[in-house]
């Protein structure tokens, strides 16, 4: 069932548009000229991957994603935690790759992780010649009750032959497909996926006449509320970001969508009215680009106040290179400044003492610290 774009309720809808509009317009402009616009993006990153998982009901915390992502885990990897990194490695990928790439065929195989679609048609419901009057009248009536009641048992059999029947050909269709397929296991052939993506990406051509924040929103509750794909519900919300950086509403960062939605009631968000549906997305579009203008603001003061610790220090001095990477992540860790400024895990230790920064995980071991 294809989503249509018309009857939109145009009266509630133009006001919140405007505010998203002018609030997402307003921190790309502010992040572009900012010294801490590039740190910024790149905890918006983390921060979206995180919050990501939150709307989908998963928990996962900063400091194990933190950690993953600098290949130093404190212990083994979850099965959200590893979602998390790939949400995060697809908001980097779509920044590095021209505005349209998201939309294209090989950016959409790329984003889904599948170079090839699953193969197989439905089942057509017809699994034999034998098939075609297992439903037909015998022709016979009568007024006994034994007759009566003997012809309803073989309607009922005839029934449960052709459910048989067709579950077996379903069954020999799927072993077939797997065998030609080992990602037929993972991915459900009956899904129709390729289909559903399909009508998602005409709607795309659907929505080019509309705001870009409505039809970012369009687009955003189509994937969730069609299931377009099986395995990625996240995938929608980067895409409604790419699409917002594809119209050129934003051209220096990557809209957090899923920091904005997590401030957006569930019930909200799922609401079974559909003008209901788009005034939650573009509401959360809003709060999370106001949320982004307050991060930055406390970067750029946290900025202010660590610069004045590297005054007066020697020319060979790393300190200045650890306020760039502290204000380029949430946390840092001592063996993670090691590696990245080249020094030994005790010399990062010092070098985090010189800065006023807080331990935020309350442990003996595998310790991190970031900016209040």
């Amino acid at each position: 069932m294809r989503y249509s774009v018309e009857k939109l309720p145009w009266q509630s809808l133009l006001a919140p548009v405007s505010a998203a509009a002018e609030a997402i317009v307003r921190l790309d402009e502010r992040a572009a000229r900012s010294p801490v616009g590039a740190g910024l993006r790149e905890r918006q990153h983390y921060a979206d991957a995180i919050s990501s998982l939150w709307v989908d009901g998963e928990l996962v915390h900063m400091e194990d994603l933190v950690f993953h992502d600098a290949r130093m885990d404190t212990r083994t990897p979850t099965h959200e935690l590893t979602i998390a990194h790939l949400i995060l490695r697809s908001r980097r990928e779509i920044v590095q790759h021209p505005p349209a790439w998201a939309f294209s065929d090989q950016g959409l195989l790329r984003l889904r992780g599948r170079e090839s679609g699953i193969g197989g048609d439905r089942p057509t419901g017809t699994a034999g010649s034998s098939q075609d009057a297992d439903f037909a009248e015998d022709g016979q009536t009568g007024d006994s009750s034994a007759d009566e009641f003997q012809a309803e048992l073989d309607r009922f059999d005839a029934i449960l032959k052709r459910s048989a029947s067709v579950l077996d050909d379903v069954s020999t269709r799927r072993f077939q497909s797997r065998a030609d397929d080992p990602r037929a296991i993972v991915y459900d052939p009956d899904w129709n996926e390729e289909e559903r993506l399909s009508d998602w990406r005409a709607l795309v051509e659907d929505v080019q006449n509309l705001p870009p924040v409505l039809a970012a929103a369009c687009l955003l509750d189509a994937w969730q509320s069609h299931d377009v794909s099986e395995h990625s519900p996240w995938l929608g919300r980067l895409l409604a970001a790419a699409y917002l950086h594809k119209t050129g509403l934003v051209q220096f960062h990557l809209p957090a969508v899923s920091i904005g939605l997590r401030a957006v009631p569930r019930e909200q968000r799922q609401a079974h009215q559909r003008s209901q549906r788009l005034l939650a997305i573009i509401d959360g579009f809003e709060k999370g680009a106001r949320l982004g203008l307050k991060e930055h603001d406390r970067l750029s003061l946290a900025r202010t106040t660590l610069e004045r610790r590297t005054v007066g220090r020697r020319g060979s001095s790393k300190l200045s290179d650890l306020v760039d990477l502290v204000l380029s992540r949430p946390l840092v860790s001592a063996g993670l400044v090691a590696k990245q400024l080249d020094l030994t895990p005790q010399g990062a230790l010092g070098l985090l003492k010189q800065l006023p920064l807080r331990e935020l995980t309350g442990r003996g071991r595998y310790r991190a610290w970031g900016i209040l």
